[in-house]
């Protein structure tokens, strides 16, 4: 008989909703808006936000006010806010916003990063030294993610040594963690232990995170088996917000709402009350038209209605 694995007694969720969620929708989302979502988060019990993004807003027009939204948080102690920093301008615009963490992006997938950034991994990841230097000197936190580290739309599967060699790379320029990113949602658990034991040749279990998307259902299972590994750190994103941009009509990000049922059901700590991040969730949906993208939301508020 196998033994049960040993699950982490805690895991501790970055919500991405308000920047990786919000950041494909076509109709506007004011700033008002994006900063209540980000206040009805942190009064779930929240504690690490990335807010936003700071990229030209020719290419990401609905970050273009990351300054207002910034500005307009009530920050609450123990609250880690972080932004999206692609190059050097954007690091010197958000630092004037005073975030908590820098978040900047390297592909494993080399036909992927030549088509989004029109370079190579090597290269992407050096155009992100002078930014992580900054970062660190003014004492502000750097977390690196690695995008496609399962399998790319170009390339297919992803070997396990790319994750890895991105991942030697990031820590060579100084990037404190790295989240593991199946963007495209292709990952089953194999897979995805492969591609964070890759990362953990470089970081400690407390370095890593997982970050998955839903495209083939796959989440919640991924979420299972980097548990399995010891990972306790998960990017989940409120409503399952942010469609997946290579798989038409297909879900992108894991709901917060999904991951919190899965963990209080297995017993692991998350501080975060689950009705009120349902409320969170709501709040955006109901904005935006449509119902939560999370299974455990929509049960749960049918359930409410008796």
């Amino acid at each position: 008989m196998s033994s049960t694995p040993s699950y982490p007694r805690r895991v501790k969720l970055v919500e991405v909703g308000p920047r990786d969620g919000l950041q494909n929708e076509k109709q506007p989302v004011p700033a008002a808006v994006k900063v209540e979502l980000v206040h009805r988060l942190q009064a779930a019990g929240l504690t690490e936000i990335e807010v936003t993004s700071f990229v030209s807003p020719k290419w990401v027009p609905q970050m273009a006010d990351n300054a207002e939204v910034m500005a307009g948080i009530q920050r609450q102690p123990g609250v880690r806010y972080s932004v999206l920093t692609p190059n050097v301008q954007g690091y010197q615009a958000a630092a004037l916003s005073q975030p908590d963490e820098i978040v900047v992006f390297g592909a494993a997938s080399e036909a992927f990063s030549q088509k989004n950034i029109n370079c190579s991994i090597e290269e992407s990841i050096q155009r992100f030294r002078p930014v992580v230097q900054a970062a660190v000197a003014a004492g502000i936190a750097v977390r690196g993610a690695i995008s496609c580290a399962v399998g790319c739309p170009y390339e297919g599967d992803i070997a396990p040594e790319r994750v890895e060699m991105v991942a030697r790379l990031m820590r060579g320029i100084g990037v404190q963690h790295v989240g593991v990113a199946d963007t495209i949602g292709v990952g089953t658990p194999r897979k995805v232990q492969r591609a964070l034991q890759a990362a953990l040749t470089h970081y400690t279990l407390d370095q890593v995170s997982g970050h998955f998307h839903d495209t083939y259902g796959m989440a919640l299972a991924n979420t299972l088996a980097s548990l399995e590994l010891g990972i306790w750190n998960f990017d989940t994103s409120v409503a399952g917000l942010g469609g997946c941009p290579y798989a038409k009509g297909a879900t992108g990000n894991v709901a917060s709402e999904d991951v919190v049922y899965l963990l209080q059901g297995m017993g692991i700590e998350t501080g975060i009350d689950l009705d009120a991040l349902i409320d969170a969730g709501k709040f955006i949906s109901d904005f935006l038209g449509r119902k939560p993208h999370s299974r455990a939301a929509n049960a749960l508020l049918t359930k409410r209605l008796g």
